[in-house]
């Protein structure tokens, strides 16, 4: 039997080979260990917490304005919803009582039925025996005052939508403004001496652009809900003109 001699470091070298190449060492504590094995330290951060990160001198107005187009946004709706009810055979009984010169009856369709269309045509019936000039006059009156009750706060969604943003942008200005206040601050420039700054430039960016797309796409949404009520208006209101028309014919 032949005794042979193997140096320790040789041993430890196929030891290493043994494991894979890779060497296991004691770090002492359990974050060195998660480091050496390539293990990534995650942490979860709340919507809250991120927003908070924004700074309250940008992510509050841009929380009130949210809250303002929202409420806008479903007042109008329903505001519309009820304007585009209509009887569809409202025109047809208020021209049979036109025809037959009921013209109380007519009133008091008008009165029941409660829609812009309704009402102006309310204000024609009651001109009734004066030149079609002076009754298309009086509707056309009466309705501008029912388009400018619909678009009520339609101009303030448009405003929010155009500013949300740009509040948004000067908040990541600010946010820029803080990442090279840090770096000059701390001589030699780290993550953590920057990360700050940065993700409140971030958050209120994509904040702001979040409320601006928002608004802006519903307050193009009730606009065209507001045009086909506009639509129905002057298409009743000329056919009234044809009815009262009629008799002269």
């Amino acid at each position: 039997m032949i005794a042979t001699h193997i140096p320790s470091f040789v041993l430890m070298r196929i030891q290493d080979l043994t494991l894979g190449g890779t060497t296991v060492q004691d770090t002492g504590s359990g974050a060195d260990a998660m480091a050496a094995s390539g293990e990534v330290v995650t942490r979860d951060v709340s919507i809250m917490e991120l927003l908070i990160s924004g700074g309250w001198y940008i992510m509050l107005p841009l929380a009130v304005m949210s809250f303002i187009a929202l409420f806008i946004f479903f007042e109008r709706s329903m505001a519309i919803s009820k304007a585009a009810k209509e009887d569809k055979d409202f025109m047809a009984k208020l021209k049979d009582y036109l025809s037959a010169g009921n013209l109380d009856s007519a009133r008091n369709l008008c009165e029941q039925s409660g829609t812009p269309i309704a009402r102006m045509l309310h204000k024609g019936i009651a001109r009734i025996g004066k030149p079609l000039k002076d009754i298309s006059a009086s509707i056309e009156n009466v309705g501008k005052l029912e388009i400018y009750s619909l678009e009520k706060n339609l101009s303030s969604l448009a405003t929010i939508a155009g500013a949300a943003p740009m509040i948004g942008f000067l908040g990541t200005v600010i946010g820029m403004v803080n990442v090279f206040l840090d770096m000059e601050n701390a001589g030699m420039v780290r993550v953590d001496d920057i990360s700050s700054g940065t993700k409140q430039a971030m958050i209120t960016t994509i904040v702001g652009l979040i409320v601006g797309i928002i608004a802006y796409m519903a307050y193009n949404h009730l606009v065209s809900r507001v045009s086909k009520v506009i639509h129905k208006m002057e298409a009743s209101s000329l056919e009234f003109i044809d009815i009262l028309e009629e008799p002269a014919r």
